[in-house]
């Protein structure tokens, strides 16, 4: 067995495509299918499905997988710590994040963090929210951003509440009130954000005794609020992802206090790289500024 083809067929899995994981680790198309071949053979049971449709993994393929990516993780820690012993800072430190999080505070943070720590290469994979935990838990991320609760298997570090708002178009008879109540909004068509992505709201909802009347249900927060723009219902999103409204869009508070909590989350932070560990670090100076 060889690490080089374990890194191929992690790489191949998480592209979902043999040319591009070639592309990314510089080698031919034909040296990435025979490193597959060559685990398969030794292995003696099929890994990849290639098809139209693209790669897919395999029952045994994924059973394997995240054992790889145990062993991989260990021997990234095990370098940067080689390099930590030599007084340099160097590796890779996979994130898993959501949109949100990847436009209001990743490019300024990756921006100080880069020019501090060029050495150390950042991979940031985006998903809804329970992706990013399937990623935690699988090893595919070293850590990630998630909301609040989260696995009680992770280990989790608070960082920011983010206040929840109600949108409706202003045309609305609610358009020109501060606040609303769930009695003013039970009746309305809801657009919802789509199942992955919907922790919050259901919270929300559940805690209120509310069953929203959902017209759609849609991944993209900006096409949440298109929606809403354009008369088709009315929505509840975070304050970061408001960040951008129209004006013909009008935030409203809602009665009471309902927040999703961001965090981060690991399976251990004990055991995370020191790359990983430094991140971490600059993410909370730059929220404590």
């Amino acid at each position: 067995m060889s690490l080089a083809k374990f890194e191929i067929f992690s790489t191949v899995v998480e592209l979902g495509s043999l040319k591009q994981a070639a592309e990314s680790l510089s080698l031919t198309q034909s040296a990435v299918s025979h490193a597959i071949a060559s685990l398969e053979a030794e292995w003696g049971f099929t890994i990849l499905i290639r098809g139209r449709a693209g790669i897919q993994l395999t029952s045994n393929g994924e059973r394997v997988l995240r054992h790889i990516h145990e062993m991989l993780k260990w021997n990234e820690q095990m370098i940067q710590e080689i390099a930590n012993i030599k007084g340099l800072e160097i590796g890779t430190v996979r994130i898993g994040t959501f949109s949100s999080v990847s436009i209001q505070w990743l490019p300024e943070i990756l921006k100080s963090f880069n020019a501090d720590l060029p050495a150390i290469d950042i991979k940031l994979l985006e998903g809804d929210y329970d992706t990013v935990e399937h990623w935690i838990a699988t090893g595919a991320v070293d850590f990630g951003f998630v909301s609040l609760p989260t696995s009680k298997t992770f280990e989790v570090i608070q960082l920011k509440k983010d206040r929840i708002l109600c949108i409706l178009p202003e045309e609305h008879p609610l358009a020109n009130e501060q606040k609303v109540s769930f009695a003013d909004i039970q009746d309305e068509m809801f657009i919802m954000t789509k199942k992955g992505s919907d922790n919050d709201l259901k919270r929300v909802f559940q805690e209120n005794q509310v069953t929203p009347h959902i017209k759609f249900e849609l991944a993209d927060d900006q096409a949440i609020i298109s929606m809403v723009q354009n008369g088709m219902g009315i929505s509840m999103l975070p304050e970061m992802v408001l960040h951008r409204v129209p004006q013909n869009v009008r935030i409203l508070s809602l009665e009471g206090e309902h927040y999703r909590s961001i965090g981060i989350a690991a399976s251990s932070f004990r055991t995370i790289s020191p790359a990983a560990r430094k991140f971490i670090e600059y993410v909370k100076a730059w929220l404590d500024e």
